[in-house]
C-alpha cells in the first residue's frame, strides 16, 4: 500500500504507557475535542449505543481472530514477564489455520528485526505517526499531543488480543467471559468456520448470570445481545426480510419480551430452542447458497461495527496518533471481513471516513491524519470507477457528501477559517474536498454521464466556487468593519469616507489572497489569483456604482473615493495580468470579468460639472457687473474699468480652486478650464464694446445727386434756414442724446480696459504654467504643448474690440461731436467764407483730450483712426455734401490749402503722427483734389471714356448712372460724376441735365 500514500518520514519512539485500567462499563474509544460529525455509514434502526457497538465489534474481532489473538506482539520486550490472566486462558485452540503470514517465523527476536527497527510500512504509506514521534501540526487551537499518565509504567500488552482489549477499553472480566464462551463454542463445534457461527446466539447459549458480577449486568448484556440479533437479522439484514416471515416475527417477539423479562438460555430450554430456530432460519438465508451465517453483514450494521474496530487503531493517550503495532492490529481486524461481509473496497471507504473523522474530532490540527485521509480517498476514487454496486454507491455518496459538506463549510468562507499560520491545513482540506467532489460528480452523478466529460472540470469549478464565495463573504465582513471604522472616526478631522477605507482594505485582502491562498488554489485552478481579484473587483464595483449614481457635485469625499477606487482597480488588474501570463488566452477571460470602474471618467465628469458651474457663475457676474459699470476712469491711473479687475480676479480664483482640487487629471482637463475662461473673457470683451457704434454708425447718409447753377452759392448765404434739411440727413443709428456710457471719455475707458486685459494674458498664462508645475499629476509632456495653456478667443476679441472702439471714437468725434463745424459748416455756401479753421480748432481740442485719456500704447492707433475719419469727412463734404455746396475751379486752391492745414494738425510740427503715416492715409484725398482744378470739359470727357470702358456696349445709346461705391478714385465713374455735380458752371449743369436730367435742388 506504500505507493498509495505520501511517503513521509516517521519517528521510531514506542508507546511508553498503556491507558489505566478501564472501568467495567464500556466507553467510546475517542473523545470529542472540537466537533463531531454523524456517521455517514448509516444510522441504525436498533437502539444500540456506541458502547453496545464497541462490545459487539470486540466480540466479533475475538471470534474472527481466534488463536491468533494470542500471538505475541513483535514490539513486545523480549523476556517480559506476564501476569495477565488474559495470557493464560484467553486464547483458545481450534482447528482453524493461521493466515499465510502466520506461517513465517514468529519469535519475538525475528519480529523485532522485521518491524521494530523500521517504521511500519502501512503507517509510512499513510504518513501516520506513532505516539511521541514527530508529526506535522497545523498551528491553531486544538488539543496537544497526549502524554503518559505519569503514574509509572504499567505492564505492556504482549499479544494482539490484549492490545485490542486495551484499545477498545473492554474490561478484563468481559474479555475473559467472551474468550471462555468462544473456547466452549470452538470445542463443541470442531471444524466449523467462524463465518458459519452466529456469535451472539452462541454467547447467549454459553454465558449464564453466574458469569457476571450481578444479575443487572447480565440482564443488560442479554438485552444488548438480543438487540444485536434483531439489528443484524431483521432491521439491517444481509437479505431483505418479508414482514410476514414467521421466523422474523418470532425473533422480534422474543427480543421485545426480553426487554421486560430475561429469557432462559439453557441448552434444553424451550425459549432458547425457539430463539435458535428463528435466528438460524434468518441467518442461513443467502444469495449464493453457502453455509455462512449472515447476521452482521447487512449495511449499515456491518459498517458501523467495522468503524468501531478501525477506531481502535488510534492511541488512547494521543488520539491523533496510530499505535505502534498498527500493522499487526490491522492485519487481525481484516479477519472480521468474513463475518461482516466486507471487502477491500468497503474497507477503503470506511477507513477513509475514520481517518477523516479522527482529524475532525482531534481539533483539525494533525496534518498527517489529513494527508492519510486524502491518500486513502485516492483509493476510493479508483474503487468508485470499477464498483457499480447500488448499496456501495449509496454509502459512498453519503460518506463523500459528509466529507464534502464539512470541507465546503470551511472552504466557502476560507478567509474565516485559515490564515498564514494554518494555510497548510487548507491545502489538505481543499485536496480532500475536490477529490470528494470529483468522485460524486464523475462516478455517481448520472447528469455528468449524460454530458460530455470534456465540458466539466470538477476541480476547477469547485475552486471557482470556493474563491468567489469566500471572497464575497470576506468583502462583506471588511465592508462592515470599514463602516464601523468610519463611524468611530466620524467626528475626527480628515476622516476617510467609507468606500475609501473599503478600497484600502480590499487592496490588502487582494495582496493576502495572492500571497497566501492563491499559490495553494493554483494547483486546481490556474487563474486562482485572477479569479479572486475579479471577484473583489465586482464586489467593490457594485458599491462604487451605487455611490457614483448618488453624486451630483464634486466634493472632497467623492474625489477621495474615486481616486481610491481608481488605484484599487489598477492594483487588482495588475495582479490579474501577472497571474494570467501563462494562460492560454493571456488572461482575457478574467479581464472581461473586470469591466472598468471608469473612476477617472467619473471624476472628470464631476470636474466638468464643477467647471461649468464656476463658469456659469462667472458669466452671471459679468452680466451683473457690466450693468453696473459706468466706464469712468477715475478709479485707477491706467484708466481701465474696475469690472475688468474683478473679472480677472475671479478668473485667478477659479484657477486656484481648480488646481486645489484633489484630482489626478489637472493637465487633462486644463484645456476645458482654459476654454471656459477664454469664452467668459470673450463674453466680457464683447459686452464691453457692444452698443458703442462703429464707422458706419456715425457716417451720414449720402444725399441724392443734384446739379448746381451759377447762383446756387449766393442763395446759400441768404437762406441758411432753408439749408437745414441737409443737417437732418444723418444716419439714424447715430446717438445724439449724449449717452453717458458711450461718450468719448467712456469709449476711451473701454479701449483702455481692453488694452489692459490684453496685457494681462501673459501674466495669466505664466501663472497657469506655475500652477501646473506644482500639480502632483503634471508630467513633462504637459509643458511641451503650449496651446493648452494659452487664451485664443479673448485676445483676438480684445484686438478686434480695440479696433472697433478706436473707429467708433474717431468717427464719433468727426461725424457726431464735430458735426456742426464739419458736415453742417464746412464749405456751406461760399467756400471762401466757410473754411476748415473752426473744424481744426474743435478737432485739436478733441485730440488733446484723447491723448491725455487713452493708454499710450493705443494713442497712436486712435489718433490715426481720427485722422482717417477726418480725411473721410473732408472727402465726403467735397463729393457728397449735398446741394448746399458748390465749387468752381478757383475754389480748388482753398480746398487744397485747407487739406494741407488738416494734415499739419496731425503732423504737429513733427510731434504728432509720422509724415509717412499721414501720406499713407491721405493718398486718396490727394488723388481726388486735382479734379477740382481740372476744366469741366476734360472731366466730362474722362467720365464718358471711363463709363464706356466700364459698361461697354450698354453705354453706347445712353450713359448709365454709375452707382455710388463709396470708394473714391479719380478714375472711378461715380467719383467723376460727383465732381461734375458739385461743379459750379453751366457746362456741367447742361451735361447733367441732358444726360441724367438731374434736378438743381432736392
Amino acid at each position: 500500500m506504500a505507493h498509495l500514500f505520501r511517503d513521509l518520514s516517521l519517528g521510531h519512539s514506542k508507546r511508553e504507557t498503556t491507558p489505566p485500567p478501564p472501568p467495567p462499563s464500556i466507553t467510546p474509544p475517542r473523545q470529542s475535542h472540537a466537533e463531531d460529525l454523524p456517521s455517514p455509514l448509516g444510522q441504525l434502526a436498533a437502539k444500540l449505543t456506541d458502547s453496545d457497538l464497541t462490545l459487539t465489534a470486540y466480540e466479533i474481532f475475538v471470534a474472527a481472530c481466534r488463536t491468533s489473538s494470542g500471538k505475541p506482539l513483535s514490539s513486545a520486550a523480549n523476556g517480559s514477564n506476564s501476569n495477565s490472566s488474559s495470557n493464560n486462558n484467553n486464547h483458545y485452540s481450534s482447528s482453524s489455520t493461521e493466515s499465510p503470514s502466520h506461517n513465517s517465523p514468529n519469535t519475538p527476536a525475528v519480529q523485532r528485526s522485521l518491524t521494530s527497527t523500521a517504521a511500519s510500512k502501512v503507517k509510512k504509506a499513510f504518513g501516520l505517526k506513532s505516539p511521541g514521534s514527530g508529526s506535522r501540526k497545523s498551528p491553531g487551537p486544538g488539543p496537544g499531543s497526549g502524554s503518559g499518565s505519569g503514574q509509572g509504567k504499567p505492564k505492556r500488552p504482549l499479544t494482539v488480543g490484549e492490545l485490542m482489549r486495551n484499545q477498545m477499553r473492554v474490561s478484563e472480566a468481559m474479555d475473559s467471559r467472551v474468550r471462555r464462551a468462544l473456547l466452549r463454542i470452538s470445542a463443541g463445534q470442531v471444524g466449523r468456520r467462524i463465518e458459519s457461527v452466529v456469535v451472539p446466539l452462541e454467547l447467549l447459549q454459553q454465558l449464564k448470570s453466574s458469569d457476571f458480577t450481578d444479575q443487572q449486568e447480565y440482564e443488560e448484556w442479554q438485552k444488548r445481545t438480543l438487540k444485536v440479533l434483531e439489528a443484524g437479522l431483521i432491521l439491517h439484514p444481509h437479505m431483505p426480510v418479508d414482514k410476514s416471515n414467521s421466523a422474523a416475527q418470532r425473533l422480534r417477539q422474543i427480543v421485545h419480551s426480553a426487554l421486560d423479562r430475561p429469557i432462559e438460555t439453557g441448552r434444553n430450554n424451550e425459549s432458547m430452542q425457539v430463539l435458535r430456530s428463528a435466528v438460524m432460519s434468518l441467518a442461513s438465508r443467502s444469495y449464493d447458497g453457502s453455509d455462512s451465517c449472515h447476521w452482521a453483514d447487512g449495511i449499515p450494521l456491518n459498517l458501523r461495527l467495522y468503524e468501531m474496530l478501525l477506531q481502535s487503531c488510534f492511541d488512547a493517550n494521543d488520539e491523533s496518533s496510530v499505535i505502534e503495532e498498527f500493522d499487526e492490529l490491522m492485519e487481525q481486524i481484516k479477519k472480521t471481513w468474513g463475518i461482516l461481509g466486507l471487502n477491500q473496497t468497503l474497507h477503503n471507504l470506511c477507513f477513509t471516513w475514520v481517518l477523516f473523522h479522527r482529524f475532525v474530532v482531534t481539533g483539525q490540527v494533525d496534518l498527517d491524519l489529513l494527508s492519510a485521509a486524502d491518500g486513502q480517498l485516492a483509493e476510493v476514487a479508483k474503487d468508485a470507477k470499477t464498483t457499480k454496486d447500488a448499496e456501495y454507491s449509496k454509502v459512498l455518496s453519503s460518506t463523500l457528501t459528509s466529507i464534502l459538506g464539512w470541507a465546503e463549510k470551511r472552504l466557502l468562507a476560507y478567509h474565516e477559517t485559515f490564515d498564514r499560520g494554518n494555510v497548510e491545513t487548507m491545502q489538505g482540506i481543499v485536496s480532500l474536498g475536490v477529490a470528494a467532489a470529483k468522485i460524486l460528480v464523475e462516478d455517481i452523478s448520472t447528469e455528468y454521464r449524460r454530458r460530455r466529460r470534456t465540458e466539466v472540470n470538477v476541480a476547477r469549478e469547485r475552486i471557482d466556487t470556493y474563491i468567489r464565495s469566500s471572497l464575497r463573504t470576506a468583502f462583506a465582513q471588511i465592508m462592515e468593519k470599514a463602516d464601523s471604522s468610519r463611524r468611530a472616526s466620524k467626528n475626527q478631522p480628515n476622516a476617510l469616507p467609507l468606500l475609501a477605507i473599503l478600497a484600502k482594505d480590499v487592496g490588502s485582502l487582494a495582496v493576502t489572497e495572492k500571497q497566501v491562498f492563491s499559490p495553494i488554489l493554483k494547483r486546481w485552478h490556474p487563474l486562482a489569483a485572477g479569479l479572486a481579484v475579479a471577484t473583489l473587483h465586482q464586489c467593490y464595483g457594485n458599491e462604487l456604482k451605487q455611490f457614483i449614481s448618488g453624486i451630483t457635485e464634486l466634493t472632497p469625499d467623492a474625489v477621495q473615493v474615486l481616486r481610491a477606487a481608481d488605484q484599487l482597480e489598477k492594483d487588482l488588474v495588475q495582479i490579474a495580468v501577472e497571474d494570467s501570463v501563462e494562460s492560454d488566452d493571456g488572461g482575457k477571460a478574467i479581464i472581461r470579468e473586470m469591466p472598468p470602474y471608469e473612476a477617472e471618467a467619473a471624476i472628470a465628469n464631476l470636474v466638468k460639472i464643477w467647471i461649468k458651474t464656476r463658469l456659469d457663475r462667472l458669466k452671471e457676474w459679468v452680466d451683473r457687473n457690466l450693468q453696473q459699470e459706468h466706464w469712468i476712469a477715475q478709479t485707477n491711473q491706467e484708466g481701465y474699468a474696475p469690472s475688468a479687475v474683478e473679472v480677472l480676479r475671479i478668473m485667478n480664483e477659479t484657477l486656484d480652486a481648480y488646481f486645489q482640487l484633489p484630482i489626478p487629471m489637472h493637465p487633462a482637463l486644463l484645456p476645458e478650464v482654459m476654454a471656459g475662461l477664454d469664452r467668459c473673457l470673450q463674453y466680457y470683451v464683447t459686452k464691453a464694446k457692444s452698443g458703442c457704434g462703429s464707422r458706419n454708425s456715425f457716417v451720414p447718409t449720402m444725399p441724392a445727386l443734384t446739379r448746381c447753377t451759377m447762383e446756387s452759392k449766393f442763395q446759400g448765404f441768404g437762406k441758411k434756414k432753408e439749408k437745414s434739411p441737409n443737417s437732418q440727413k444723418r444716419n439714424p443709428q447715430v446717438a445724439t442724446n449724449g449717452d453717458s456710457s458711450s461718450g468719448i471719455p467712456q469709449l476711451c475707458v473701454r479701449i483702455n480696459t481692453l488694452q489692459w486685459i490684453l496685457g494681462e494674458f501673459d501674466v495669466l498664462e505664466k501663472r497657469i504654467i506655475t500652477l501646473l508645475r506644482n500639480s502632483e499629476s503634471a508630467q513633462v509632456e504637459d509643458f511641451s504643448n503650449g496651446l493648452a495653456k494659452k487664451f485664443e478667443l479673448s485676445p483676438a476679441a480684445c484686438l478686434e474690440g480695440i479696433q472697433q472702439l478706436c473707429e467708433a471714437v474717431a468717427y464719433r468725434i468727426v461725424f457726431h461731436d464735430l458735426r456742426q463745424v464739419l458736415w453742417d459748416g464746412l464749405y456751406i455756401g461760399d467756400p471762401s467764407s466757410s473754411r476748415i479753421e473752426p473744424f481744426l480748432q474743435e478737432l485739436e481740442r478733441k485730440l488733446m483730450f484723447v491723448s491725455d485719456t487713452v493708454h499710450e500704447r493705443i494713442r497712436t492707433r486712435l489718433i490715426t483712426e481720427i485722422m482717417r475719419a477726418s480725411f473721410d469727412g473732408f472727402l465726403l463734404v467735397l463729393l457728397a455734401g449735398g446741394p448746399s455746396r458748390a465749387f468752381s475751379r478757383k475754389d480748388s486752391q482753398i480746398i487744397e490749402d485747407d487739406f494741407k492745414f488738416l494734415k499739419e494738425l496731425f503732423w504737429a510740427n513733427g510731434d504728432g503722427l509720422p509724415s509717412e503715416l499721414i501720406d499713407k492715409f491721405s493718398t486718396t484725398v490727394r488723388s481726388i483734389l486735382p479734379l477740382f482744378r481740372t476744366d469741366t470739359e476734360t472731366i466730362i470727357e474722362r467720365f464718358r471714356r471711363v463709363t464706356l470702358e466700364t459698361y461697354k456696349s450698354s453705354a453706347r445709346s445712353r450713359l448709365p448712372l454709375p452707382p455710388t461705391s463709396g470708394q473714391w478714385d479719380p478714375s472711378e465713374p461715380n467719383t467723376l460724376l460727383r465732381v461734375l455735380c458739385y461743379r459750379n458752371d453751366e457746362i456741367a449743369s447742361k451735361f447733367l441735365k441732358k444726360t441724367y436730367d438731374l434736378p438743381k435742388k432736392l
